[in-house]
């Protein structure tokens, strides 16, 4: 499902006048199933692990707010250190993708960027789901080729989309 210019121009004045609006609300139960089916599909082959965090507000460098929701969320803390965060400040407009030491190892070093643009690319079309869709399938693809699933291979974390609210503090 697309959100349309008009519907992007609403949400915005929502969050800018509305202080009480829930960041869940900017997808609908049907997208948010879609990021969620995209996740489970990306770690079926995979020992690999993805997460996807949203929230209102960045009110700091986007990748220093990814790494702190990184730890948060204990993604550093999968066994092969092959977690996948993807990063989302919907009003501010900032997203970013962090993968950890063991994944980050075996990708070219703009693999990320690449992941990212085309993300980008669909934000800026209203097509949100598809954007994070998208990138988490392009991130399983390359969890598999280098953390092929095990006999043994438990989920590790959630792949349950997190929430979060505005970071007042920075």
């Amino acid at each position: 499902m697309k959100h349309s210019r008009e519907q992007i121009k609403r949400l915005r004045f929502n969050f800018k006048n509305n202080l009480n609006m829930n960041v869940k609300s900017f997808f609908t139960e049907e997208q948010k199933l879609q990021v969620k089916n995209a996740i489970r599909v990306a770690e079926t082959n995979t020992s690999g692990e993805i997460r996807v965090h949203i929230e209102k507000n960045c009110k700091e460098d986007v990748l220093d707010r990814a790494a702190y929701i990184f730890k948060k969320l204990e993604i550093h803390k999968t066994e092969l250190r092959n977690g996948v965060l993807f990063y989302l400040a919907i009003e501010d407009r900032k997203f970013a993708i962090l993968g950890d030491a063991g994944i980050n190892q075996k990708v070219p070093m703009d693999f990320w960027d690449k992941i990212k643009e085309n993300a980008i690319a669909n934000f800026k079309e209203g097509q949100f789901a598809k954007g994070l869709t998208d990138g988490i399938l392009k991130a399983g693809e390359q969890l598999k080729a280098h953390f092929p699933y095990q006999k043994d291979d438990v989920n590790e974390l959630s792949d349950e989309i997190s929430f979060g609210e505005e970071n007042k503090d920075k």
